[in-house]
């Protein structure tokens, strides 16, 4: 028998500018004002602001590395914000964030919480607000559709912990991650969790959007908690798995996370 999945919608007036291989870039829009999020090249923003007459209100950057950030000196300007990381060095950076912020743009209408999810990287930010009325969280490369970031510079007891953050916001939340993965790391989740009638729909879903060039991001949080091994290290079937990759027991969470992430790392 099949489960029903839970589902977001996505939320009107932001829309992906892909990048690169598999990178998002997220483009918030009111009118004739926009915000962006993680512009590591400027080229497809400039021409999608060039084409509907969008003036650029702000950056958003997530975390310093070069797929994120690498259009912001050619994006910023007269007026435009530029939002990043404190604890990390990114050039153009005019407004050093730790974490803990209230950030509102008036001119769009949006009020954004800073959160700090180190784990990725040391300083990475993840921004959470309302948009037309629906929660919304920009979470860079800390979760992924049915994965998390890998840990290159952070502990794993970090990220397991930012991961808990974001778990525990509304399950409605539309996540607006930075990179096209899902599908390869269902492969994994099916690996670690073969039991999971959600899961094993949710490949199944997947496959047929992927298939017919459709995006699989946004993701709606409701959906990761049910489906992702990452949010899932008190289950009992993906402890399990983790400790017979482990070939040991693991003594808490934070083991199980950390030994999931190992065994993704050489998937």
């Amino acid at each position: 028998m099949e489960t029903s999945l839970p589902a977001c919608a996505p939320l009107r007036g932001i829309s992906a500018i892909p990048a690169f291989k598999d990178n998002y870039i997220w483009l918030l829009q009111r009118g004739d004002r926009a915000l962006v999020v993680d512009p590591g090249d400027a080229a497809p923003v400039q021409a999608i602001l060039a084409r509907e007459g969008l003036r650029l209100e702000a950056i958003l950057l997530t975390h310093h590395h070069a797929d994120h950030s690498g259009g912001v000196a050619a994006l910023a300007g007269d007026g435009v914000r530029v939002l990043g990381s404190a604890a990390e060095s990114i050039t153009g950076v005019g407004e050093p964030l730790r974490g803990g912020e209230r950030l509102e743009f008036a001119d769009l209408g949006l009020q954004l919480q800073v959160l700090a999810v180190p784990g990725h990287t040391r300083g990475h930010l993840a921004y959470y607000g309302q948009w037309e009325g629906a929660p919304a969280l920009f979470c860079g490369d800390t979760l992924f559709g049915a994965g998390c970031g890998r840990l290159f510079e952070g502990t794993p007891a970090q990220m397991a912990h930012s991961l808990g953050l974001l778990a525990a916001l509304p399950p409605q939340t539309a996540v607006y991650c930075a990179h096209e993965y899902t599908a390869a790391n269902l492969d994994f989740a099916l690996a670690v969790e073969p039991g999971n009638r959600a899961l094993a729909e949710r490949v199944r879903k997947v496959a047929a959007m992927r298939q017919a060039g459709q995006a699989t991001v946004p993701l709606c949080l409701a959906e990761e908690l049910a489906t992702n091994p990452f949010l899932r290290c008190g289950e009992a079937e993906v402890r399990a798995s983790a400790e017979r990759q482990a070939g040991q027991a693991l003594t808490d969470e934070v083991a199980v996370f950390a030994a999931l992430r190992e065994w993704k790392n050489h998937f």
